[in-house]
């Protein structure tokens, strides 16, 4: 009866997939048991879950038949967020380099997370920047997550990277072109829509504005 017992919640941990889950979703699962944290904690201990920060755990290779998604981790650990920078930019294909942080965006503090998992940032936007140019994406596992779009990502770095000179068209074509190594491709397909609705909430105007008629030029 045990081994039965002890079958059906290896069963029942295994359906949690490879989706971050919390605290309270283990605890139904283990209603058999006294001390059901002893439990968890033999479960952290042996590798089985992976504790991603207090109280947020995703399965680990014993269980886990799928990869995890890095961007669904970061939209768990803080939110609301949406990913983008650097990560969006690569994970979109626009920038040739892999990045290993996944870098997100919120309306709360900045935060940093370093897990098993990785290294997750949040740098802060106020509410009126954040919801722009934000959709969700879906990874090749189907799970979906909140990202920047390329021009909202472009924008993103744009907002949030310090004493950047960028307000020029010249030094704007060497931050796209150089720093960022864009193709004149992506910066011609970039959504001046976007670049109108962040340029509304007065951030960076010249910034914005420098891009803005970038991309114009090249359209």
């Amino acid at each position: 009866m045990q081994k039965y017992v002890a079958m059906n919640l290896d069963q029942q941990v295994r359906a949690l997939g490879s989706v971050p889950f919390s605290h309270g979703s283990l605890l139904p699962l283990l209603h058999g048991y006294k001390r059901p944290n002893d439990k968890i904690a033999r479960w952290l201990a042996d590798g089985q879950l992976v504790q991603l920060r207090r109280g947020l755990y995703v399965l680990g290779n014993h269980w886990r038949t799928m990869p995890v998604s890095l961007p669904l981790l970061a939209n768990a650990l803080m939110g609301p967020s949406y990913v983008s920078l650097e990560f969006a930019l690569s994970w979109h294909g626009l920038i040739p380099e892999s990045v290993q942080e996944v870098s997100s965006v919120t309306m709360r503090r900045g935060r940093l997370f370093e897990t098993p998992l990785g290294r997750f940032s949040y740098l802060h936007v106020p509410s009126a920047w954040f919801a722009i140019g934000v959709r969700m994406e879906a990874g090749q596992d189907g799970l979906t997550f909140l990202m920047a779009s390329p021009t909202k990502a472009i924008c993103d770095k744009l907002v949030l990277t310090r004493r950047l000179q960028a307000v020029s068209g010249k030094s704007m074509r060497a931050f796209l072109f150089e720093d960022l190594r864009l193709e004149p491709e992506a910066v011609r397909a970039l959504d001046q829509d976007v670049i109108r609705q962040c340029l509304a909430t007065g951030h960076k105007l010249r910034h914005l504005q420098a891009l803005q008629k970038c991309v114009e030029a090249m359209q």
